[in-house]
Order: C-alpha cells, then structure tokens, then sequence
C-alpha cells in the first residue's frame, strides 16, 4: 500500500471516531485557552511576532556564517561538534558514542529530531536501553507508539486510557488520578536518571555567539537527563541556530505563549560544554550532533524555505481543522500538521509525501497563528504546485482536471443538458468526494438561471 493510499484509509477511519475526537477537542481545548491568556499578556501581540519572524529570517539570510560561528565558539567551550548529512550519519555517530562509553542505559529528554533520526530503535540495538523522561514521551514509549503531536505527545490519550495502560503495565489500580500516576513516574525516573550512563536532549536553539545549546521544557526532566550521566549528546536540527543568546528574550516568551499559553516555560537552560575542573555536576563529555537530512535542500527552494524559520510551538497542529479531525499518527510522519504538512515531503521525498500538502483546506489558521508569521497555506500550494509539475497526482485526478478545463473553455458545454452533467459527476459520489456525502445535482445551467433572474 503506498503511504497516499494508507493517508486515505487512516484518515477515512479516524475522521468518524467519536471518542477520538472528543479526547482531541477536550485536550486543545485546554490548550487554547491557556494560549488567548498568554497572548493577553502582550501589549503588543504581533509587533513580538512580526519581530520574531525578522529574526528568524535574519538568521536564514547568514545561516553558514551563524553555524561557523557556533562550531568555533562550541569547540572552544569543550564540546564536540558532529556534521551529520542524513539519519543514517546521525545514527552511526550516536552507536560509536554509545560504545565507546560502553553505555547500556540512555535517558532521553524530550525532543522531535531524535523522533526523526529513529534514536530508540539504534540505541536498543547497540546494547542500550533508551528510555524517554517527558511525561508525554513516556507514555507512547510504554503502550509502543510514537509522538501524536509536537508539543504533547500524549494527546491522543484521555486520563481513563493512561490509567488502564499503567494497570497493564505497573499494576496500579485503573482509577489512579493524573497526580498520582505523574508521582509513580518520577520514583520510575528518578532511578533511571541516577544509572544512566548518556544523557540525550534535542535543542529549542542553538545559541551561536557563546557555542550553546538551549532547552526548554516543564518537568526538569531536561535538566536531571543531563546532570547525572557522564555523557551528554543533543541532537539539533541545523535551522535551530540563532544568532545571538539576548534574542533568547524574545523567543523563549514567545514559544512558551503560543506552545502551552504560559509566560515562560518553567526550565531554560542553556548547555554550553562539559564540566569543568572545579564544577562537580554535569557531564564529562558533551557533543552536538548538527542533523541536515535534506534541510539544505529545502533551504534552496526559493519558495518554501521559510518553513526552516519553524519553532516547533505546535500552534499550527492545534488550529488546523484537518489535524484535528485526522489526528497526528495519519500523517505517518515525525512532523504532523500544517509544518509537517509543508517539509516532510522535502525531507522524505514528493512522490511518496507529496500528497500531505493536499490535507489542507486553505483556511489560513496555521499562518494566523504561526508566531513567526511562517505562510503555511500558501506553501502547501507551492508544494501541491510541485507535485502537479512533478506529474505525481493521481491519474483520475488528472483526467477530472482536464474534463473540467474543457467545459469551462466553452459555453456549449457548460449547458450541457442537466441529465448529462449529472451522469458526468457520478464518479465523484464514490472516489474523490467519499461515501459521506453526494455531488448536488445538477437542474439548470447557469444560463437559464441567469435569463430567469
């Protein structure tokens, strides 16, 4: 089945799951209130935005010469600097670390670009148990699945689904509560932090003028996967480098307000080398594993390289009516909504994603509420553009195309007897409409109503 297909077939199911649908709409729900009082603590909302995305783009503009400038000043500071072209060189960089600490148990912070290097599955098969810290994390990782959304990857799941998953997997009774169930985790962690021998984090932002590496997060499970073990990795997509750690005072409200509506995320480090001689906590070595994996080829497309300006907030998953409705895991993808929707098919090619970028209706959320005034809309029609170009839709689609070019060029066809055009329409009642709803039929031609009225 090829991933279009399968999109199809996972979307047709999940869209008429009520209960899924229920727990999705109730866990954004939250979301976006706490999100309007975050925005309501700004005098000026898109003034922040507006500057946010200057930056960004700023960045963009001088992204080699930022990158440079971070290995130097990173070097300086101790820490180890690794280029990784793709996944795979990621992957055979993490392995050779692993072994040659001998590591045979991992503690991972939360972070979506391990997701997309496909980290736990590498590290379980170099002899080395990998365990998420996030709370979110956690749970996917223990029922089997992977990350539903950006910022919380749980959010598939309502309390009454986590309590029968730890009866299943902890014995704990089913009516646990949700604090109860987050303090049987931390005692869980808490013995995990203390024997790991590598600690993993991603990176909100990499900081070039002082060579570190920014994290942000709200359980200090960032801080504890970093402390106690004696190695360190983060693993960074390249797009996460920004010029200067004082514009950290602008971004770090912002991803905060427009991620979770708080006035800032409760833990923000900034990690800028091993330990040194006179320090007793942190780790003993620490290297940055600068991820690319096609991001230099969607930096070349004049059209959708503003895509790289993304802080991975999640506001567009949460205002997309389409994410909403399919949920994350349809996209079969690391990145899911609208953002996913515009890179995945840079990163995993258009003939077999390209087809993301036509679940959207166009409304323009996503960009509405992108904090760095990204233009999602508008470069899922660049994408579906490239997909036209590349010939890679469907060929039905193709052939409906080229009919409707040919009655709309000509005012004969367009008044067609009405039995004829709705006879013409049928196919559309069974394949590109679906079984929900029919093609209204046809009574008039515009003609006639036009003489009409």
């Amino acid at each position: 089945m090829t991933f279009h297909k399968k999109f199809t077939k996972d979307a047709d199911k999940i869209a008429f799951n009520r209960k899924h649908r229920q727990t999705i709409n109730f866990n954004i729900s939250k979301y976006d209130a706490a999100v309007a009082r975050g925005r309501a603590r700004y005098a000026d909302l898109q003034e922040a935005r507006s500057r946010a995305a200057y930056l960004k783009r700023l960045m963009l503009s001088n992204w080699d010469e930022y990158l440079k400038m971070f290995e130097e000043k990173a070097t300086a500071n101790g820490i180890t600097v690794l280029w990784a072209k793709d996944n795979t060189q990621a992957i055979e960089y993490v392995s050779e670390i692993l072994r040659e600490n001998e590591a045979k148990l991992l503690v991972k912070s939360k972070s979506m670009t391990t997701e997309e290097i496909e980290l736990n599955p590498a590290a379980n098969a170099c002899g080395c148990e990998s365990v998420e810290t996030d709370l979110g994390e956690f749970i996917v990782q223990l029922a089997g699945e992977r990350p539903y959304h950006i910022v919380t990857p749980a959010m598939h799941k309502s309390r009454a689904d986590i309590g029968k998953l730890f009866h299943e997997k902890f014995g704990i009774s089913e009516d646990t509560s949700a604090q109860e169930m987050s303090v049987y985790v931390r005692g869980v962690l808490r013995k995990k932090y203390t024997s790991a021998d590598v600690g993993v984090t991603g990176a909100n932002f990499i900081v070039a003028d002082v060579g570190g590496v920014a994290v942000t997060e709200n359980e200090g499970n960032g801080v504890m996967s970093t402390s106690f073990p004696k190695v360190h990795i983060a693993i960074a997509g390249i797009e996460k480098v920004i010029p200067s750690m004082e514009y950290l005072g602008m971004f770090w409200p912002l991803l905060a307000c427009m991620g979770t509506g708080q006035q800032i995320t409760a833990y923000n480090t900034i990690f800028t080398g091993p330990r040194k001689g006179n320090e007793v906590d942190g780790p003993e070595k620490m290297y940055v594993i600068l991820l690319d994996n096609k991001r230099t080829e969607l930096y070349a497309d004049n059209d959708c390289f503003e895509a790289l300006s993304c802080m991975r907030c999640g506001a567009c998953l949460n205002a997309c009516p389409v994410y909403k409705t399919i949920g994350g895991y349809t996209y079969n993808a690391t990145y899911s909504g609208p953002i996913g929707s515009v890179i995945t098919p840079f990163y995993k090619g258009f003939k077999e994603f390209g087809h993301l970028s036509s679940a959207c209706s166009l409304c323009g959320a996503c960009a509405a509420v992108c904090p760095v005034k990204i233009p999602l809309n508008n470069l899922m029609l660049e994408n579906r553009r490239k997909s036209v170009e590349k010939g890679l839709r469907p060929t039905a689609e193709k052939i409906a195309i080229k009919g409707f070019e040919k009655i709309a060029q000509s005012r004969t066809m367009f008044n067609l007897p009405s039995a004829l055009k709705n006879i013409a329409f049928v196919p559309f009642n069974y394949t590109m409409w679906g079984p929900y709803r029919n093609m209204p039929k046809f009574k008039k031609s515009f003609t006639q109503r036009y003489k009409n009225k």
